[in-house]
């Protein structure tokens, strides 16, 4: 609907991962790198644990993009809530291969085969498994029996389980407390600063093809990320809703109020109801750093001041007042 008024070949905020618009900030580079470190050699399981809209999804599928046909082998399970079978029968069919078999010992060996053919080949074959905080126990225990498909000398399955901070509460269960020990690599993915979210936004304006129809001023970005905390979801969310408005309004300029008015919306409050939590504390924090700053000058003008009236001054007789 904006896109054409505000000069965009397509919409710069949208709320689906897409590889396109990945913006690496400090901690994505660092998910990346312990991600390939632990594919690369061998560990078989890799946890990616990361709080809802930090992009874990995102980082999962440009990291599956990048890991060429070549030299590996990748199949990505988004939805877990499966039983033991269906999750074999599932990754099977992810791999290509036979997954009509309803026996799990069956499905098993088709895929043993598989990766030892794959193994022979000089591939890494690796499955991501998204949303593994929904695994149950008992699932969990069968990735774990998949993993113990293996040679004399190498994993024959790199396994990376992703999920929300409740997967590390899960994997914390005593009765998974083997699969636990075999996790030798692990990342918790982090929100990003507020220079990062500054830049967060213009890097997806620029992939969307913007050529200067639009701009945030600074007090819109500084409350976009408070509000947000620096979690890509919700700035992405409060970003389109805040150039809808614009474009309501006939303006090019989004504003500190239309930020407003877009978290208002978005959280589906209506005109004059009272600020939540929430959105009271964004403004205590803005107002608190110009409190801190009129106080810095102060006590600067202040010890000015003073070191002034320390001085002697003498009038023009020569005598000190």
């Amino acid at each position: 609907m904006y896109t054409k008024y505000f000069g965009f070949n397509e919409k710069p905020f949208t709320l689906t991962p897409n590889p396109r618009f990945i913006y690496l900030s400090k901690h994505h580079k660092e998910a990346f790198a312990h991600l390939l470190y632990g594919i690369n050699n061998h560990y078989g399981f890799i946890e990616l644990i990361g709080e809802v809209g930090t992009g874990k999804t995102t980082v999962l599928r440009t990291l599956l993009s990048q890991l060429n046909e070549e030299s590996y082998r990748s199949a990505l399970i988004f939805n877990p809530c499966m039983t033991g079978v269906e999750l074999l029968r599932n990754i099977n069919h992810e791999f290509g291969l036979n997954s009509d078999s309803e026996y799990a010992n069956e499905l098993l060996e088709e895929l043993n085969n598989f990766l030892l053919n794959e193994n022979t080949k000089g591939k890494t074959v690796v499955l991501v498994i998204d949303e593994a905080q929904n695994l149950s126990p008992t699932i969990l225990e069968q990735l774990r029996l998949i993993s113990n498909l293996e040679t004399e000398n190498d994993k024959l399955i790199q396994i990376i389980l992703a999920g929300q901070p409740e997967l590390s509460a899960l994997l914390a269960l005593p009765e998974l407390r083997q699969l636990n020990q075999r996790i030798a690599v692990r990342y918790r993915l982090r929100p990003m600063s507020m220079d990062e979210s500054h830049t967060y936004i213009r890097h997806r304006m620029v992939v969307a093809g913007e050529t200067g129809g639009v701009s945030f001023s600074p007090f819109a970005l500084k409350l976009t990320h408070l509000y947000s905390r620096g979690l890509p979801r919700l700035i992405n969310n409060i970003c389109d809703r805040a150039l809808l408005i614009g474009y309501g309004d006939e303006r090019r300029r989004i504003t500190g109020g239309n930020i407003t008015r877009a978290i208002r919306e978005i959280r589906n409050e209506r005109r004059g109801r009272t600020f939540s939590l929430a959105m009271a504390g964004v403004i205590i924090l803005i107002l608190a750093g110009a409190v801190a700053v009129v106080i810095m000058n102060f006590d600067k003008i202040s010890a000015e001041v003073a070191g002034v009236s320390g001085h002697r001054i003498e009038n023009k007789s020569g005598t000190v007042k």
